[in-house]
């Protein structure tokens, strides 16, 4: 009987790496959000902006949200940082709860949502040349809805996200669901724009890694594109 053919992966970081929102991430959703429903409004993407750097859960990715791996759940939990930004520029609580659940319409907004040019080609080399394809990414719970209106969905084997397993990265249990769940492994690597998410957070597990969109001291490998990542996967493997 003949033994199952090992497989060899690459693990996309999503945000950042594969695609992105346009026009803007989080801020830029909570100041759209506000247009709509105050087109007179004063408040700048500055002053919203402080509010988005605590209180998400990558932002404490030592501590897992297994209660929150249900996408109503998930939401419910971050309402009131949302509402906590909008308070902070000086709206009163009931507009800024109102605000709050409307944001998530505007952020999810499917037409919204980008690939980098260079990613479909360099998917596709790399599917060409033996390698298949995840996603393990830091992100809300309809990440899967966007990933399917990019196209992406035939090009990738399984979706890993936080909002679904309770894991954020860094945090080892990311990675090792992930290995876990992937059949017939050989060889996986984590690709990603974060050096400390992506780029530590695999190498903590055994994970070679490569850094894209951006250099830094701390990552071994770093590209500025996608174009360039074969040059390290066929170099060493």
């Amino acid at each position: 009987m003949l033994g199952s053919q090992t497989m060899r992966y690459l693990l996309w970081d999503f945000d950042g790496t594969l695609g992105y929102r346009g026009g803007g991430a989080w801020t830029a959703a909570l100041l759209e959000t506000l247009d709509l429903a105050l087109p007179d409004h004063t408040v700048t993407f500055e002053q919203l902006r402080p509010y988005m750097q605590v209180g998400f859960p990558w932002h404490q990715p030592e501590h897992p949200h297994l209660h929150l791996t249900f996408a109503e759940a998930w939401w419910e939990a971050l309402y009131p940082i949302l509402a906590r930004a909008y308070r902070g520029v000086g709206l009163d609580e009931s507009l800024a709860g109102a605000l709050a659940r409307q944001f998530r319409a505007v952020y999810l907004n499917l037409y919204r949502w980008r690939l980098f040019d260079d990613v479909l080609p360099a998917l596709d080399a790399l599917s060409a040349r033996g390698w298949t394809h995840a996603i393990l990414s830091n992100h809300v719970p309809e990440l899967g809805d966007i990933v399917r209106h990019l196209g992406l969905t035939a090009r990738l084997a399984r979706v890993f996200n936080s909002a679904e397993t309770g894991y954020e990265k860094p945090h080892p249990r990311a990675f090792q669901t992930a290995l876990e769940t992937l059949p017939d492994v050989e060889s996986v690597w984590m690709i990603g724009d974060n050096v400390t998410a992506d780029v530590q957070g695999a190498e903590a597990v055994g994970l070679p890694a490569i850094l894209v969109r951006r250099q830094h001291p701390q990552a071994r490998y770093c590209c500025e594109t996608l174009y360039a990542i074969s040059a390290y996967l066929f170099g060493v493997s």
